[in-house]
């Protein structure tokens, strides 16, 4: 039996470790577009079918609710997917957008929630099996979901925000599951440039370490319930 073949979203900005990351966490076939740079893959046929099993949207440097011009061809193309049926999972930015595009509301947060936090797990997802109650991962945000679509459901959260949920076929975490080591470094050295505390971003930094590292990898695993969803049809029925 062939792997599912994912349609991975890549949004963010510029030259980014995002694909590399994904690429490195998702088992599955994988093809890319660059959304950030209105690279698209062909819209579902009339039929309701499309080339690909699922879709794997980026983290980004942008907002959410930013009007660049991309980001009204993805409005419109994630909607056409989610109801299709097609499975989505949206990481961070990714997340926010899905979550906004379906009728949810994303603001600022005036704050910044960085470096590795606690998720305690609500729903007894697919996404999440195997998964314990709380597991750590990284986070790098100051945006949120403040209000999720109607009828969806939050799936996992912590005291600054929610960090994941699902309505239907689609699904989004806020955390940075696919964030190796290397990446976690680079971006936290590089919130020197946005304002940050330098204090705090030390000691971010000096919390960086292999061990500590090592405790993300409970929070990896949903990329590979999400492939294994989508091939035993628990997320939503695949489109061929």
């Amino acid at each position: 039996m062939s792997r599912p073949h994912i349609a991975l979203f890549d949004a963010s900005v510029g030259d980014t470790p995002a694909e590399r990351n994904l690429r490195r966490e998702i088992d599955a076939s994988v093809t890319t577009f660059k959304v950030s740079e209105s690279e698209f893959p062909e819209w579902p046929r009339a039929d309701g079918s499309w080339s690909y099993d699922g879709v794997v949207l980026s983290g980004s440097q942008t907002s959410v609710y930013d009007r660049e011009s991309w980001m009204g061809t993805l409005d419109e193309l994630v909607r056409d997917l989610h109801e299709l049926g097609v499975p989505m999972l949206g990481i961070c930015w990714g997340h926010q957008f899905l979550a906004q595009a379906l009728g949810g509301c994303v603001d600022d947060m005036g704050e910044y929630e960085l470096g590795y936090q606690t998720v305690e797990r609500y729903d007894d997802s697919p996404l999440f099996v195997s998964m314990p109650g709380e597991f750590v991962a990284f986070e790098t945000h100051s945006d949120e979901v403040v209000r999720l679509p109607p009828g969806a459901v939050e799936l996992a959260g912590n005291e600054t925000s929610c960090q994941a949920f699902s309505l239907g076929p689609t699904f989004g975490v806020q955390f940075h599951p696919e964030y190796d080591l290397e990446t976690v470094r680079s971006v936290v050295e590089g919130k020197r440039d946005e304002g940050l505390d330098d204090d705090r971003i030390d000691a971010v930094l000096a919390e960086a370490t292999p061990e500590r590292h090592a405790e993300t990898a409970d929070a990896t695993r949903v990329f590979d319930n999400f492939v294994a969803g989508i091939e035993r049809g628990t997320l939503a029925v695949t489109v061929d």
